[in-house]
């Protein structure tokens, strides 16, 4: 990123893509319990890839810009604050679980992929819809003002 670079429109980036995320998931989950495992392999995929690029774009911004602060008087403080809290520590697990759940998957250990990928599912699902909500927050709280 060069010097002065305007990075305001990555938070409705971030937005985008998490919601973007969230369409893979539920399409993917979708295929599976029809038993497409080949359309479920595409979309599960597909938002391992939304995901990555959520992950750059978001430590792009947050290197660059830093956190954006939610109004200390805003009526819904304690709320944001909560959600932010419990996406944060959510996101933080996420990760080693989407690796293992993966990495069981391309080994053929589907059983086992399974049975992680009930407790990953909606903890990717909680992650992707909070990561909307806050940037939703952010908005209505006159906190954020870049593009979006």
């Amino acid at each position: 990123m060069t010097p002065g670079a305007d990075v305001s429109v990555l938070p409705a980036v971030n937005a985008c893509l998490n919601l973007s995320a969230t369409v893979l998931l539920l399409c993917g989950f979708a295929a599976v319990k029809r038993g497409r495992r080949d359309v479920h392999r595409a979309f599960m995929l597909g938002a391992l890839g939304v995901s990555v690029l959520f992950l750059v774009s978001y430590l792009t911004y947050h290197a660059t810009h830093g956190d954006t602060k939610y109004p200390a008087d805003a009526p819904l403080r304690i709320p944001y604050l909560l959600v932010l809290a419990s996406h944060v520590l959510s996101s933080a697990v996420l990760p080693f679980f989407v690796a293992v759940v993966v990495y069981r998957a391309a080994r053929g250990r589907f059983d086992r992929h399974k049975k992680l990928a009930r407790i990953a599912l909606p903890i990717w699902l909680y992650v992707s819809v909070t990561g909307v909500l806050v940037f939703v927050m952010l908005r209505a709280s006159g906190a954020y003002h870049g593009v979006g």
